[in-house]
Order: C-alpha cells, then structure tokens, then sequence
C-alpha cells in the first residue's frame, strides 16, 4: 500500500522511478523494496518520510474481520556518487627509504629498497620491502596508500549519509511518525506536525502534500517533534 502511495506521488510529480529491487511477502504483499526516485528537489521532499509508518485496518486476510494494526519502515537516503579514484598530490607526500630487516639474505640489507610514505594531510603512513627493487616497493607503497585513502573517503561518505538518514527508531509502536486509519474511523494523521487528513483514500493516492509542505516548514521553525508523539 505505501509502495503503491509513494509511486502515485512521484506519478504526479513528474519523477523517473525505477525499481531496483523487490522482494514479495512470504503469502502476500511486500516484504521490502527499493525505489529509486529521480527528479529536481526530490530528497528533499522525501526526506519527510523517512520513519516508522503505522496502518490500522480490517485486515481482508482474518476471516474473522479484526482490526490489526501494522507497521512499516521507510528509508530515505540521498544518492551520492562514490568516485573511488584519488587524486594524490605528489607535495602532500613525504618518501624515505631505509634498509630493510628481516629474511632476504645479505642483498636486502646492502641496499635502502625499502620505501616508506606518509600522507601529510591524513598523517597515513604506508611501507613497503617485499621487493629488492625500490622502484617496485615505491608502487606497492602508492598502491596501499590509495587503498587507505579510498577507503577513508568512503567512510566518510557513510557518515554523510548517516547525518542525512538520521534516525528511524524501531519498527514499533510508539516510534510511528504517521498512522493511517481504515477502522473504527478514516483518519492519516503525522504525528509530528499534527497535520490529519480526513480522506485516507486520497493520501494512498498520492496525496501526500499537506504532510511534506507541514514537516518541511516546521523543519525550517526548528520546531520538531519526536516520532511517535501526538
């Protein structure tokens, strides 16, 4: 139902969605899947509903026609291109070489083959005196060293993405950040703006911009609740 809801909205937004996974309910329904949702300002309205969303009907699969209650967690998260090549600058780099220890006979320690860079910026050391030949050693030494740096870049780029997530809390009641309600009445409500939508039908269609307009400005107030508050 949400799927179906958030692919009306981007319908109506004028958005590229592509599919790029989906996996199916072990009976029924979805058990998760992953949109990726193209087009201008579109993280930035989404952004709003990133949370724990919580449904409340008469479920058509109880013969008995309870009301159950479910939830469902919505993750939002910004695409960023990861460009794993990095630039070195050769004046960021400090190159000594020494004579090596250990095995290799009386050659390696006759010879400064072995290389050890440090990376200034980063303070990254990297050394290398596998090989009698300095030259091959200095490749192996800027090989690991960009190694080190890729990965460095990366993790900070997990960080951002992190800040960007922030947090979902557990997929659970009390940490909802909207209820949609078939039953006993009709009701959408955020709960971190207070915003209510009478017509549930019409938020399943697509109609979600009195929720994202209300997060967005109370965003902007500093004025935010915690999910699950009402």
């Amino acid at each position: 139902m949400l799927m179906r809801m958030y692919l009306r909205w981007a319908e109506k937004q004028g958005y590229k969605v592509t599919e790029a996974s989906f996996v199916a309910g072990e009976d029924v329904g979805v058990k998760s899947v992953t949109l990726e949702i193209e087009g201008e300002f579109a993280y930035g309205y989404l952004k709003s509903e990133n949370g724990v969303h919580r449904l409340v009907r008469i479920s058509p699969f109880d013969s008995s026609g309870r009301r159950h209650t479910s939830f469902a967690s919505v993750d939002v998260i910004p695409e960023i291109t990861d460009d794993v090549e990095v630039d070195i600058n050769p004046s960021d780099l400090k190159i000594d070489t020494y004579r090596a220890s250990g095995a290799g006979g009386q050659h390696v320690n006759k010879t400064s083959s072995a290389v050890r860079i440090t990376h200034l910026p980063t303070g990254i050391v990297v050394q290398c005196q596998n090989d009698r030949s300095q030259h091959k050693n200095r490749e192996t030494a800027m090989r690991i060293l960009r190694s080190r740096l890729a990965e460095m870049k990366r993790e900070e780029l997990q960080e951002k993405v992190d800040e960007l997530r922030g947090e979902q809390g557990e997929i659970a009641w009390g940490n909802q950040i909207r209820s949609y309600v078939f039953c006993p009445y009709t009701m959408v409500k955020d709960h971190r703006t207070d915003v209510e939508v009478g017509n549930v039908q019409a938020v399943m269609d697509g109609y979600l911009d009195p929720f994202i307009e209300a997060y967005l400005r109370q965003s902007l107030q500093g004025g935010r609740k915690g999910p699950g508050r009402s």
